[in-house]
């Protein structure tokens, strides 16, 4: 995995819900404090993470419709180490499967 910065936006295809659930199940031994309507702070091992998210217009192809969420990711006062482990373990509980 490459380095990951301080700040960076992604787009999601899951529901409010969904991503609401994911935050807790992936983030484990964080604390997790929800600062306001679409928005987190994750207390890690060192520094913070803020998260600010929105729902966009969901994608469509074809027939299908798929959720969207946009979210922002800060990190503050947090080690480039720990942003690499944290996002490295976050992203494995938040990929969804395919075949």
């Amino acid at each position: 995995m490459s380095a990951v910065p301080e700040a960076f936006e992604r787009d999601y295809g899951c529901t409010l819900n969904e991503w609401q659930r994911w935050l807790h199940e992936a983030t484990p031994g964080c604390r997790v404090e929800h600062t306001g309507p679409g928005s987190a702070t994750v207390h890690l091992e060192q520094g913070q993470l803020q998260l600010r998210w929105v729902v966009l217009e969901p994608r469509r192809i074809a027939l299908i419709v798929l959720p969207r969420l946009a979210v922002h990711f800060e990190f503050q006062d947090t080690p480039a180490a720990v942003r690499q482990a944290f996002l490295r373990s976050f992203d494995l509980h938040t990929q969804r499967g395919g075949g």
